[in-house]
């Protein structure tokens, strides 16, 4: 086996070994609940390469029917906290679990709003982020591919593949259709792709 291909296992590998628990369910329970029954809607947070996979999450929600928006956790303590409301619901991304200015934000909307639920994205479970979570979705904690064991690499893409599963899993929730698709995607290849799906429907 080449290099690539043996990376592309390890990449593979470690999506297979996403442990799937009831973690989902209920966090699509407590998503649905805040955002399509309360009128809320999801914050999603995370630092770095992390916060690159959180903000992927909050524009996917909102291109398919669940209000969502990215704040940064540095940015939060600079006054865009204030994007967050009671009826809201947050995603929080981090595989350590030890990332101080996610742990400050979790302080911080708790003092603004005591209560707002958490769901906390993280390859380790044991860590304050995560007990701290009303859901906590657990990655599996796998080695980064990275040859330094540093670089975000395989913890990225079992986040990612995390955040895909949670919007899919509300598309179906909500029963969200082609029509609803091109509604809120007018441009590009996806949006003419979107509307001549839904004439044809």
């Amino acid at each position: 086996m080449n290099p690539v291909e043996s990376y592309i296992k390890r990449e593979a590998d470690a999506i297979r070994q996403i442990p799937v628990d009831d973690s989902y369910e209920r966090a699509i329970d407590l998503i649905y609940k805040r955002v399509h029954e309360q009128h809320g809607k999801v914050v999603v947070s995370g630092m770095g390469k992390a916060g690159q996979i959180a903000l992927a999450i909050a524009t996917t929600f909102s291109s398919t029917g669940t209000p969502a928006v990215f704040l940064h956790p540095a940015d939060a303590q600079h006054g865009d906290l204030g994007i967050l409301r009671p009826e809201d619901i947050m995603i929080l991304v981090s595989n350590s679990g030890k990332t101080r200015e996610i742990l400050e934000l979790v302080t911080l909307a708790d003092n603004l709003y005591t209560g707002i639920p958490l769901i906390v994205i993280t390859g380790n479970k044991d860590s304050e982020l995560a007990r701290s979570a009303d859901v906590c979705i657990y990655t599996g904690g796998p080695a980064e591919l990275c040859p330094l064991g540093l670089s975000p690499t395989i913890s990225t893409t079992v986040m990612s593949v995390i955040g895909d599963i949670l919007v899919v899993s509300m598309m179906e929730r909500i029963g969200f259709t082609t029509a609803d698709y091109a509604r809120r995607h007018h441009g590009g290849y996806l949006g003419e792709k979107s509307r001549e799906q839904a004439r044809r429907s």
